[in-house]
C-alpha cells in the first residue's frame, strides 16, 4: 500500500485552501507541507496498524499484520490452519491491574525479539490456535497475576535446595 499518494493528496488540498486565502497564507501552507510528511505517514500508519487489529479479531485463530516494507506498509494475512482439526474459541482473559477502573482501553508497546525467539512465540501460539497478540497476552497476565499462586516445586534430599525465593 503505497503511502506517498494519499499524503501527496493532502499536500495538494492544504496548499489549494491557502491559495485563496492570499499570499501570505500561501507561503505559510508551503512552509508547512515539508513537514507534514512524517506526521500523515505516521497518523496513516496507526490508522493501518488499527484495522489490522480489528481484523485479526474477526479471524481468530488467524491474524492481519502489517509489516513496512521500506517506507510502506504491507499486509500480511495469515489464516488458520486447513489441517488443524477446528478449535473452539480460548477465552484470553483481561490483565487484571489493581485499581484500575478502565477495562475497556488497550495500549500499544512495541517488542523487538530475535527472529528465533519470534519464531518460537509465533509455533507457541499457532499450537494453541490464538494470534500471537493473543497468546502474549495470556502468558503476560499469567506472569503479572499477583493473586496466582505459585506452589513451589518439590524439595530433594541431600545439601541442594529447590524452592522459590522472595
Amino acid at each position: 500500500m503505497e503511502l506517498q499518494p494519499l499524503i501527496d493528496d493532502v499536500r495538494e488540498q492544504l496548499l489549494t485552501a491557502a491559495e485563496n486565502s492570499g499570499e501570505e497564507s500561501r507561503e505559510a501552507a508551503e512552509r508547512m507541507t515539508a513537514t507534514i510528511d512524517s506526521a500523515l505517514r505516521l497518523a496513516l500508519l496507526e490508522a493501518v496498524s488499527g484495522a489490522a487489529a480489528e481484523i485479526t479479531v474477526d479471524l481468530a485463530p488467524g491474524s492481519a499484520e502489517v509489516r513496512l516494507r521500506g517506507r510502506d506498509p504491507e499486509f500480511a494475512v495469515t489464516l488458520p490452519s486447513d489441517q488443524a482439526p477446528p478449535q473452539e474459541p480460548i477465552a484470553v482473559p483481561a490483565p487484571a491491574v489493581v485499581g484500575d477502573t478502565d477495562d475497556t482501553g488497550t495500549a500499544r508497546i512495541t517488542l523487538r525479539l530475535s527472529e528465533s525467539l519470534k519464531t518460537r512465540v509465533e509455533d507457541a501460539a499457532g499450537r494453541e490456535g490464538l494470534s500471537v497478540n493473543a497468546w502474549l497476552v495470556r502468558v503476560l497476565t499469567a506472569a503479572t497475576d499477583t493473586t496466582a499462586t505459585h506452589a513451589p516445586p518439590p524439595a530433594t534430599s541431600g545439601q541442594s535446595f529447590t524452592g522459590w525465593v522472595r
